[in-house]
């Protein structure tokens, strides 16, 4: 007995450290049965709302036509959808959309400048001309990092653009995400050409890349989107149509394709192929065809975003030429003709036939 009460203590201070011991590891076990849970329900959240947004709410996006809305729920939406890239697969596909529609919104404040630069420079206003360009090309910038991105995750989702063999689509939406994909590669070329930046982010041969993977969808059922940016490249760019082709005819048949289908995307690279040519008749009769067009035309009801894309494209084409001959924008209702147009003879009455 006297032994027992001897060793007392020192059981007791076994006993005491087994008890901390087994509290530390329920502790961790429940931290990393805690963190096990949140992992999951983080997976599942996220392929939850990548699942989502790709089945209905981009096509509910895609069959409005307010563009400010869209230009919103992009910027603010694309770091947490995106963010779900963390704990699960990435969401490569969303990314290529929701940055492009952000790149988009980037270029329209850039155009903006643009026109600001411009009145001021009509007004002949020096510094607030200046100042105007910096912002102008500050906004080229971002426009083209996120122009940029969208490349970067259309290209990890479906392999090398450049490569021969085109890729495997599942369904329409694969398809029209791949667009959206080589879409955005032009247009990040081309924001950072404008920004005049000598970062050199964007390769200077993806021109040639887009137009070669344009091949790879159907031009009637894309509105002739495909055939236009193989033109708009083809028109800068000699070897990308074959021999003989024009590349003006290709943007114009592309553009009877886009009227017949609702969805007149074709008229922005065709507009695009003018601007770059300096050919401001061309880029004039490319504005009132597609007014004609709109009043012979209704929008298709599935595509009404892209429509109006190429809408709001038209009007700042417009602005720009208004702006530099005129010191102001297009007239409200005045899409479709210009500043230098011959005035319509009116009839007029003699007062003194009241009398």
């Amino acid at each position: 007995m006297s032994y027992l009460r001897a060793a007392s203590p020192v059981l007791k201070h076994l006993l005491s450290r087994l008890k901390g011991f087994v509290a530390v590891v329920s502790a961790t076990a429940i931290v990393s049965a805690c963190g096990v849970v949140d992992q999951m329900v983080y997976k599942t959240t996220g392929d939850v709302l990548q699942g989502f947004s790709r089945n209905h709410t981009v096509p509910y996006l895609l069959q409005t036509s307010d563009l400010a809305m869209g230009c919103a729920m992009s910027e603010a939406t694309a770091p947490l959808l995106l963010s779900f890239g963390r704990v699960t697969s990435e969401p490569d596909q969303l990314a290529v959309i929701l940055y492009l529609s952000a790149g988009g919104c980037a270029e329209e404040q850039a155009r903006e400048f643009e026109l600001e630069g411009l009145a001021a420079m009509y007004g002949l206003n020096a510094s607030g001309a200046e100042d105007a360009m910096i912002r102008q090309k500050r906004a080229y910038v971002l426009a083209s990092e996120r122009y940029f991105r969208a490349w970067q995750h259309f290209s990890a989702y479906y392999g090398d653009p450049d490569a021969e063999v085109c890729p495997h689509f599942y369904d329409d939406t694969d398809e029209f995400v791949y667009l959206a994909g080589l879409l955005s590669g032009l247009q990040a070329l081309n924001a950072q050409i404008q920004s005049t930046s000598s970062s050199g982010a964007v390769p200077t041969n993806i021109g040639p890349v887009v137009a070669r993977a344009a091949a790879c969808l159907d031009n009637e059922k894309w509105w002739g989107a495909p055939m236009a940016l193989q033109a708009v490249v083809g028109s800068m760019l000699p070897g990308i149509l074959p021999d003989g082709e024009d590349a003006f005819a290709w943007l114009q048949a592309a553009d009877q394709l886009g009227d017949r289908r609702g969805v007149r995307l074709a008229y922005v690279f065709h507009a695009m192929a003018a601007v770059n040519a300096g050919d401001e008749t061309m880029l004039k009769g490319v504005v009132r065809n597609y007014v004609q067009s709109v009043d012979d035309y209704p929008a298709s009801d599935s595509w009404r975003f892209l429509d109006a894309m190429a809408s709001k494209m038209m009007v700042a084409l417009s602005d720009r030429l208004w702006m530099e001959n005129a010191g102001h924008r297009t007239p409200l209702g005045s899409l479709g003709s210009f500043w230098d147009d011959p005035k319509e003879s009116t009839e007029t009455m003699s007062l003194e036939d009241l009398l």
